[in-house]
């Protein structure tokens, strides 16, 4: 699959968050990712469906990729694919019936997601991967943005990509979490083909540079 770069909006100015969604599209973004948190399964809160129904209504066409760090998830899919989600991510924890969560968001025609933090194993993974379009690997643990990877992720997303690969569907394997232009190669060489990256392009002074510079590094890995 083509390397897809992610840039998360919970590192973007959000008293100009239009913008900066421009900004980072212009630059060669692939897929604008899209934080939700609820000061419950994570300690902080974030935004909900109301802003992505608003950035839809003001003409954003781009793929919107929702990871929902919310619990119960439920609650909030039907919201978010009524503002206009193209994919929506899960945590099992977030869940006490995971195929119906996912089967929720597909039946609503959304791709489907499942998370796996650092320290949850990928059971969930085989019991449901006839389910889901996309895997994230979590390389940080959720909740805030601008935290360090952890190196031992590569790990579980190289194991992802085994069990993804003999599955034989065409499902994206990304990571999220301290992903910068210094490391994103590895986890390239690990089998992830979408990095989300927040604090790494909207901390930078040049989102199209810092992008420009990713998709150097992931092209070098591509060629190994």
């Amino acid at each position: 699959m083509d390397h897809w770069i992610a840039p998360s909006i919970l590192s973007a100015d959000f008293s100009r968050l239009g913008e900066e969604i421009e900004a980072v599209l212009a630059a060669g973004a692939d897929v604008i990712h899209f934080d939700v948190m609820d000061n419950h399964y994570v300690p902080n809160l974030t935004i909900g469906p109301l802003v992505l129904e608003s950035l839809r209504r003001a003409g954003f066409d781009c793929f919107f990729d929702v990871h929902l760090m919310v619990k119960p998830a439920d609650r909030l899919i039907g919201d978010f694919l009524d503002a206009g989600a193209d994919l929506i991510s899960v945590h099992p924890e977030s869940t006490e019936h995971l195929h119906r969560t996912l089967s929720l968001i597909r039946d609503g025609g959304a791709q489907a997601g499942l998370v796996f933090n650092p320290a949850t194993p990928l059971h969930a993974l085989d019991e449901a991967i006839e389910l889901i379009d996309l895997a994230l690997i979590m390389s940080v643990n959720p909740g805030f943005g601008g935290q360090a990877f952890i190196e031992s992720s590569l790990g579980k997303v190289a194991e992802a990509r085994r069990r993804i690969d003999a599955c034989g569907r065409p499902i994206r394997l990304e990571i999220d979490g301290g992903i910068k232009v210094a490391n994103v190669a590895q986890a390239a060489v690990a089998g992830a083909d979408t990095f989300v990256a927040g604090s790494a392009i909207f901390g930078s002074g040049d989102y199209a540079a810092t992008i420009a510079a990713m998709r150097g590094e992931l092209g070098k890995a591509s060629a190994c």
